[in-house]
């Protein structure tokens, strides 16, 4: 069973859960998939294959090469793409999104609606602010957030060797909670960022509000927030490799034909 399997498992067996429903998007996401191609692709252009179903036109996606073999049953063109490239280049399309179709427990059809959605989640970026902390406390935010800022984190390794968790007062009397990275890798900030509203938005909790802050871990700020927050170690940095399909480089997204 994937990751995918088993967030799928959970929205069925509860599908009025809001939380589950957001942990799944979040799944399909932050995963790779292989999307099945009508060609192989030329350059940095892709045509991914389109089914017209009874509920409309549709792209289909796995999450294993294994399982896209079974379905196409030999030899298929397609690339290897995180979830969230797919939902971009969907998105206004009026296509929906075939996954795992008829070879895994995932199967399940998705509205273009949903990808829409989806896109749209994704594309926001965090607000950049001035303030000026005056004191920092311990935090007292939902399991669920803690349990969404983990498994984000766990993902960005390389980008801060540790990250810290605080609640917070502003001057001024504004309160909220506020993670600190230490030592993050210049250039990785906005990345970092972005990261951690998706895993509040994905925490499913309403309302909710985190301020992110850099910091090197020699500052006194820094050491006032390890005092009484919760630490994140991140992994250690993987080697890493190049891009294998279009698409796998942030900065030069695939062209949809």
């Amino acid at each position: 069973m994937t990751f995918l399997d088993a967030a799928h498992a959970a929205v069925s067996a509860d599908p009025e859960n809001e939380a589950l429903r957001l942990r799944f998007f979040e799944r399909l996401a932050d995963g790779e998939m292989v999307i099945l191609l009508e060609r192989e692709a030329v350059g940095e252009s892709l045509e991914p294959k389109v089914f017209e179903l009874e509920e409309g036109p549709v792209v289909l996606v796995f999450d294993r090469e294994e399982r896209l073999a079974a379905f196409t049953g030999g030899i298929a063109p397609y690339a290897a793409l995180p979830g969230r490239v797919i939902a971009g280049m969907l998105k206004g399309q009026g296509i929906g999104l075939g996954v795992n179709l008829g070879v895994a427990p995932s199967s399940m059809l998705l509205p273009p609606e949903a990808m829409d959605w989806l896109a749209e989640t994704l594309d926001g970026g965090p607000e950049e602010v001035e303030a000026l902390p005056v004191e920092f406390l311990p935090p007292a935010v939902p399991e669920a957030v803690i349990a969404a800022l983990d498994a984000k984190l766990a993902k960005a390794g390389g980008l801060a060797p540790a990250a810290v968790l605080c609640a917070v007062v502003y001057r001024g009397g504004r309160r909220g909670h506020l993670l600190g990275f230490l030592d993050a890798v210049e250039g990785a900030e906005a990345a970092l960022a972005r990261a951690m509203r998706e895993a509040l938005v994905f925490s499913g909790v309403e309302a909710g509000e985190l301020d992110v802050v850099f910091l090197g871990s020699a500052d006194a700020s820094a050491a006032a927030m390890t005092r009484v927050g919760l630490r994140f170690d991140l992994p250690a940095p993987e080697v890493p490799v190049a891009p294998a399909a279009p698409g796998l480089d942030p900065s030069r997204p695939p062209k949809l034909r």
